[in-house]
């Protein structure tokens, strides 16, 4: 399975600056049962590819996603917005049916 996850701009440039900070290689997605929705985002930084993981570069930056979250982010986009409430990693997802009100939690 090939995985469609898209960046834009504004996520690549948050994750370049973020990972010169952390000093990381990789940012990772990942999807995790939980949340108020039935499944939540995780987002983490790391220096070390596994040997499931999907690598989807785009505008200079890495980003790796799990086997088993793969499924669940196929042609989603992975975005980053700043708000007057704050900032923040945002994941627009055609596969999730339902999601919660701070939108870090879903149903498919």
């Amino acid at each position: 399975m090939t995985l469609s996850l898209n960046l834009t701009k504004a996520a690549a440039k948050q994750i370049h600056y973020l990972a010169s900070l952390e000093k990381a290689s990789y940012f990772r997605v990942r999807v995790d049962g939980g949340g108020c929705s039935g499944f939540q985002y995780k987002f983490d930084f790391d220096n070390e590819k596994q040997m499931d993981d999907i690598e989807i570069t785009a505008y200079g930056v890495t980003v790796l996603v799990d086997d088993m979250s793969q499924e669940f982010l196929q042609n989603a986009e992975l975005d980053y917005v700043e708000e007057l409430l704050g900032s923040f990693f945002k994941v627009s997802n055609p596969n999730a049916v339902a999601s919660c009100g701070c939108g870090t939690s879903f149903s498919v």
